[in-house]
């Protein structure tokens, strides 16, 4: 689980801004909100950012997105570069070093990273561990002179001098060090820990354009029956009348399916030996098509995902992300949340959430201001705004933040932000254009 993360020039992020998890000391729905991790620390499951376009909710996202690719992706050479913007409305962040810092718990033990780099290499960094007090993992800097990293352990760390060797020749300048131990055959508690739960535990940002199509649903929950029936129950909870769900074998181009192989190491079934009209065989695959069986009066009639509708789809993606929060204790972030989906059915969605996860975290950016309304499901403490500084960069800060001259327990958050009162919306002009 994330206590705190922080992100300083970044896309629209100029400054520092830092989004956390930590508890409020209200024990208002606590049950339903708040996990110990380690047993005494307080934290919440769920993160609701609202803001106006362009005031940088998606960028929170995408730093926390970039972050994790920096660790499961490490880059095969040093000729690769980072592909991400400073913040450019300066002409210092531009050339200043971007920095990630995020604490969170893996296997009840809280660690602390900290990640400076630019678009070439990575500055430095450092891991630290709460066992129970606060020790170093390990530490490194770059010689950007020289295209060559440090890496130093903590004394409390074991680590053999063969093993730091082997670490160090795939630490490449662009890679983060937990990136270089992923390609590294060695073993190390600490390293592998928190490599884990990056790749595990904190799953891909889902946006609203994210690719998804019935190939890739098809690939995730064929042979996974219990993934399969959550996600039936969940569509007929939502009333869309559907009762079931089946595959149909097809033959697509490998054009489709290879940047999902690339992104998740999907293999497909290969269409050898299915094609017998003299095609070349190496540029089909054999998938799956998915079909939707819909109830209408006392009958199923089965539908192609490719045909059902828009919020439909949505809803099945959404369904398979929630079955991998309550199966595996993820982080899931999303963006525009109410994307394609009636608001019934996003609150629908984030209470089914609530009451069924364990240990794991949803953060969401949204501009559904009607969820303000429901004072009694939703604690202050998880609602969050972003909204554009004087020189154009992102703030972030929490309703937690404002104390009793501006919301009251009695006052409407829903009324209150509507107006402008807590900030975080857009400054629009009048109606009138000269053309």
């Amino acid at each position: 689980m994330i206590l705190n993360f922080s992100v300083t020039n970044f896309s629209s992020i100029k400054d520092k801004v830092t989004l956390s998890f930590e508890a409020s000391k209200s024990e208002k729905l606590e049950k339903y909100y708040v996990i110990k991790p380690d047993g005494k620390t307080r934290v919440l499951k769920l993160a609701i950012i609202y803001g106006p376009n362009a005031s940088g909710k998606t960028n929170i996202l995408r730093a926390l997105n970039f972050l994790r690719l920096c660790v499961v992706s490490p880059f095969p050479d040093k000729t690769k570069t980072f592909e991400f913007q400073p913040f450019l409305f300066d002409d210092r962040t531009r050339e200043s070093n971007t920095i990630f810092e995020i604490e969170f718990f893996a296997n009840k033990i809280k660690y602390s990273y900290f990640l400076e780099l630019n678009d070439k290499a990575v500055a430095s960094e450092r891991l630290y561990y709460y066992n129970p007090k606060k020790a170093l993992v390990f530490e490194r800097d770059t010689n950007l002179k020289e295209q060559v990293a440090n890496i130093k352990f903590g004394s409390k760390i074991k680590i053999s001098k063969e093993k730091l060797n082997a670490l160090k020749a795939n630490a490449l300048w662009n890679n983060t060090v937990l990136g270089g131990y992923l390609k590294t055959n060695i073993e190390q508690k600490e390293l592998k820990d928190v490599t884990d739960w990056f790749k595990i535990k904190l799953m891909w940002t889902v946006f609203p354009n994210t690719l998804w199509d019935e190939m890739f649903i098809t690939q995730l929950i064929r042979d996974n029956a219990k993934i399969k029936d959550f996600i039936v129950e969940l569509l007929k909870k939502a009333d869309l009348n559907i009762n079931g769900i089946s595959f149909e074998k097809k033959k697509v181009k490998n054009d489709r399916f290879s940047l999902l192989q690339s992104l998740l190491g999907i293999k497909p079934e290969s269409a050898k030996n299915n094609i017998g009209n003299g095609e070349n065989e190496s540029e089909y695959n054999i998938v799956d098509e998915v079909f939707l069986y819909h109830i209408v009066g006392e009958k199923e009639y089965p539908l192609s995902f490719k045909d059902e509708s828009a919020g439909t789809k949505r809803y099945f993606e959404l369904g398979y992300y929630l079955s991998l929060l309550l199966l595996l204790n993820s982080v899931l972030p999303v963006d525009e949340i109410e994307s394609s989906l009636h608001p019934d059915l996003i609150k629908h969605f984030l209470l089914t959430f609530l009451v069924n996860s364990q240990e794991s975290q949803l953060i969401i950016t949204t501009h559904h201001r009607e969820l303000l309304m429901e004072k009694d499901i939703f604690r202050n403490d998880v609602i969050w705004f972003t909204e554009k500084k004087g020189d154009s960069s992102t703030d972030l800060f929490s309703l937690a933040d404002f104390d009793t001259s501006v919301i009251r327990n009695t006052s409407s958050i829903y009324n209150a932000y509507k107006v402008g009162k807590l900030g975080a919306v857009p400054n629009l002009s009048d109606y009138f254009i000269n053309f």
